[in-house]
């Protein structure tokens, strides 16, 4: 009881002197200041240097791993690598490494995207996109093909024009002479067979005006050139031709040759793309519809035979030639505007 007693006046006694402010408390207080305020500052130095140590990290993360925030992860897909090393996450703050383990998958993709970030900048890259496979295909057109009925109608138009059928040499040279019939006109677009006589590279005047024309369109679209394998036969040649070949026409009758007039000729196929086949198909069908010529397509041997009609070229009225001359000597003068091939009568207006 005693030892209570005394114990309670003890603690009595020091609350009273911590209550007055005794010299010996704020002695012991004051000492202990110093050190309180020494830790002080040392935590406030401690807190200041913290977010400059993280800043560091963080802006260190940005070159070493990716963002894994799946906004911030998109941003940085769409933006060159020189904006990617600045990618800023949508609350505006520096982009900080996720605590949170990655999949194998996303960290592959993280290294590639790190190495393409350090890998020095070059100018953007085109985008390249796969070709597509499919391509368009133009249509063919169908082959010109001739018929007994054709050769029936070439026939009945030939002796409507009143063209005859050459006998033998000796007529063939009788009519060049006369100019009813005119050589081929052979130019670096039109050629002809090498094994082709002398005598038989001729053809009908508004042939050979076919002939120009056909030439000249070809050579507008393609390089080669056109080839004529066969072209004025006589009634002796043709006989001769039909021992040798069983797919010539007969020499005499309603269904004869029209190579015997002159005014058919034929356009070899043989060196001739599938484009310029198709291109010969459409450029003659117009003319055969419009009943300027007629086409049969050979396929045995390979050739487009043509008979083509007066209608093609008519005969020029009586005072052309002059006028034609006339309209030449004012083109050759200086200053002078050229005219045009159909007012000068070197293509007709019609075989378009």
């Amino acid at each position: 009881m005693c030892r209570t007693a005394l114990m309670v006046l003890v603690q009595i006694s020091l609350f009273l002197m911590a209550a007055t402010g005794s010299p010996a408390l704020r002695a012991q207080s004051a000492a202990a200041s110093p050190a309180r305020s020494h830790h002080s500052a040392a935590s406030a130095r401690h807190l200041h240097k913290r977010p400059k140590r993280h800043a560091t990290a963080r802006r260190t993360s940005t070159h070493s791993t990716p963002c894994p925030s799946p906004h911030t992860a998109a941003r940085a897909v769409n933006y060159p690598s020189s904006r990617r090393r600045h990618a800023v996450s949508p609350a505006g703050a520096l982009a900080t490494p996720s605590p949170l383990p990655q999949p194998a998958s996303e960290q592959a993709d993280a290294s590639a995207d790190t190495a393409a970030d350090l890998a020095p900048e070059g100018p953007p890259q085109p985008v390249t996109r796969p070709a597509s496979l499919s391509r368009r295909r133009t249509v063919m057109p169908p082959p010109l093909r001739g018929s007994l009925t054709s050769l029936e109608r070439q026939n009945e138009k030939a002796e409507a024009e009143g063209l005859e059928r050459i006998e033998d040499e000796e007529d063939l040279s009788d009519r060049i002479a006369r100019k009813f019939l005119v050589p081929v006109p052979v130019s670096a677009a039109l050629t002809i067979n090498g094994n082709l006589p002398e005598h038989h590279r001729y053809c009908r005047p508004w042939t050979a005006r076919f002939l120009s024309d056909l030439a000249r369109a070809h050579a507008a679209q393609f390089r080669g050139s056109l080839e004529v394998s066969s072209a004025v036969r006589t009634v002796e040649y043709q006989k001769r031709l039909i021992a040798i070949n069983g797919n010539a026409a007969p020499a005499e009758g309603d269904v004869a040759s029209p190579h015997l007039t002159g005014a058919t000729i034929d356009i070899a196929k043989s060196g001739l793309a599938r484009q310029e086949i198709g291109w010969m198909r459409a450029w003659l069908l117009p003319l055969q519809s419009a009943g300027k010529i007629d086409v049969e397509e050979e396929f045995q041997q390979a050739c487009f035979h043509i008979t083509v009609y007066k209608s093609y070229a008519p005969a020029r009225p009586a005072g052309s030639a002059s006028r034609s001359r006339a309209a030449q000597q004012k083109r050759s003068q200086p200053g002078a505007r050229p005219l045009s091939p159909v007012a000068t009568g070197a293509i007709p207006a019609q075989g378009r």
